[in-house]
């Protein structure tokens, strides 16, 4: 494993200080031989902000944006591992203080309002620890 992800993408917008690269994301049966019969729903359009680079780009460049795995396992942790731990000791705790199945579900939803409310709230923070290098595609 090399330690980084790595994704072909074209240039959308240019700034002095950042360029934003448009990703599609396909999911597997998108790019076999029988694509026809997938939808477009299996295609996702996703925008990277890109703030340190070096050299020249223009707009509809085709690039490379190459982030480190530790990144992708970060957004794993916060977007799904860390909800599903909460989630899960919230049923534990009202299991254990035998409140009803359905009202202990109900809590242990309404458990994660409060995270990802606080993880909306400091985004900006979190967006700045994921760095992205690019590179011209060859």
């Amino acid at each position: 494993m090399s330690g980084e992800i790595s994704h072909t993408g074209i240039v959308k917008k240019l700034s002095e200080n950042k360029i934003i690269v448009g990703i599609v994301n396909e999911s597997a049966c998108a790019s076999c031989h029988a694509k026809g019969s997938c939808t477009a729903a299996d295609m996702k359009d996703k925008e990277v902000e890109i703030n340190q680079f070096n050299g020249e780009y223009h707009l509809g460049q085709r690039v490379t944006v190459i982030g480190k795995t530790s990144q992708g396992f970060k957004a794993l942790f916060l977007g799904y591992l860390l909800p599903f731990i909460i989630l899960l000791t919230i049923l534990i705790i009202t299991t254990s203080l035998r409140i009803p199945e359905g009202t202990g579900g109900l809590l242990a939803l309404a458990s994660l309002i409060p995270y990802y409310f606080v993880l909306y709230l400091v985004r900006n923070r979190i967006k700045r620890s994921f760095e992205f290098e690019i590179k011209p595609l060859e």
